[in-house]
């Protein structure tokens, strides 16, 4: 089967977890790893397991991720973090969902498979994120599109410009402002891979950081 999909991961030092996650990826995806100053073999593991390895020298989650979508190449594009904590099986549904015609934007609610997967800091930031977003623009999902699917083209044209943690919630906040169909799915969200770098949900530090790109892109 041709891949379909082009899934972009955002990685750095997360060689560990794209050794039990790239082979798990469903074949209607075209992996594109973008390293973000990563300093583990992280494109080198990703090469060597099929992917295709891109470099962002930009710090920060939109900057990898815009760098993704700008080197996609197929009608649509999926975006999910390299650390393994998601499992891409579930992308499916949701590339249905785009394919179909039924959603503009399919997005993941996260499930924690177990307590202290997700800690509680993390949650209450989001959950503050998703309930201004809803009582402010009439937002219908309930997490911060942790994974997501959409038409490139019609992405690309959203015009996303946060560079750090601010860019999903801009997405959704220009997403909604647009008019596009949202579809929001359960995805069962597991620990990091033993190894990978701790991330915003991983300190309270990190979830304040995260926290002041929200606002900064909600303000």
């Amino acid at each position: 089967m041709d891949p379909v999909c082009d899934l972009i991961l955002p990685c750095r030092d997360e060689a560990a977890a794209l050794r039990t996650l790239l082979p798990a990826v469903p074949a209607e995806f075209a992996v594109i790893v973008v390293d973000n100053g990563s300093s583990d073999g992280t494109a080198e593991v990703a090469r060597g397991l099929g992917a295709t390895v891109i470099s962002e020298s930009t710090p920060g989650y939109g900057s990898a991720v815009h760098a993704g979508l700008v080197a996609a190449t197929r009608e649509y594009v999926a975006f999910m973090d390299g650390d393994d904590s998601f499992d891409p099986a579930e992308l499916l549904p949701m590339l249905e969902d785009v394919r179909s015609g039924r959603a503009d934007l399919a997005v993941g609610r996260r499930r924690p498979v177990s307590r202290g997967v997700w800690p509680w800091h993390a949650r209450l930031g989001n959950g503050l994120i998703v309930w201004w977003l809803r009582r402010r623009i009439g937002m219908t999902t309930h997490d911060i599109a942790p994974i997501r699917i959409s038409r490139r083209d019609e992405l690309l044209a959203l015009d996303v410009r946060d560079r750090r943690f601010g860019y999903p919630v801009e997405l959704l906040q220009k997403a909604t402002l647009a008019d596009w169909r949202l579809a929001e799915r359960d995805v069962t969200y597991r620990p990091r891979a033993v190894g990978t770098r701790s991330k915003v949900s991983g300190s309270v530090r990190g979830t304040v950081r995260a926290a002041r790109d929200f606002w900064r892109v909600l303000a």
